[in-house]
């Protein structure tokens, strides 16, 4: 993976785990993004109508919600104020019933914790091909 390779993009990471939010941030800062993190569904919503991200990276479990009310607040929003904005789901619950779920709810892709850096930039490279 070439650095810079996210330039120009900025992403939204919802993950209520300091730690792995903390690495998500600087991973997705090396390859160039601008990078919102954010710990509860309340605070990603604000920063999605506030900053327009290009996507939107969202941990199904959070301590206000789950990312599937985040997704449904952020399609409630017009396309204008980011309620078309490419999302993907993780979790560490792992079932496929979850994957499912998070596809039929919108969600571009779903990535199972852990997953490798690779894992994670080809689903952000696939979230962002489909938006175009």
């Amino acid at each position: 993976m070439s650095p810079g390779i996210l330039s120009g993009v900025t992403v939204v990471v919802v993950e209520d785990h300091d730690d792995f939010r903390s690495v998500l941030v600087e991973f997705l800062s090396r390859q160039g993004a601008r990078v919102i993190g954010c710990a509860t569904a309340s605070d990603a919503l604000a920063a999605v109508i506030r900053e327009r991200p290009e996507l939107v990276l969202a941990d199904i479990t959070l301590p206000d919600g789950d990312a599937f009310q985040l997704l449904q607040s952020i399609r409630s929003l017009d396309p204008e104020n980011g309620g078309n904005t490419p999302a993907i789901a993780m979790s560490a619950l792992g079932a496929a019933i979850t994957d499912q779920r998070a596809l039929a709810a919108g969600f571009r892709l779903y990535l199972g914790k852990p997953f490798t850096p690779q894992q994670l930039m080809e689903a952000i490279r696939a979230a962002l091909r489909s938006q175009s």
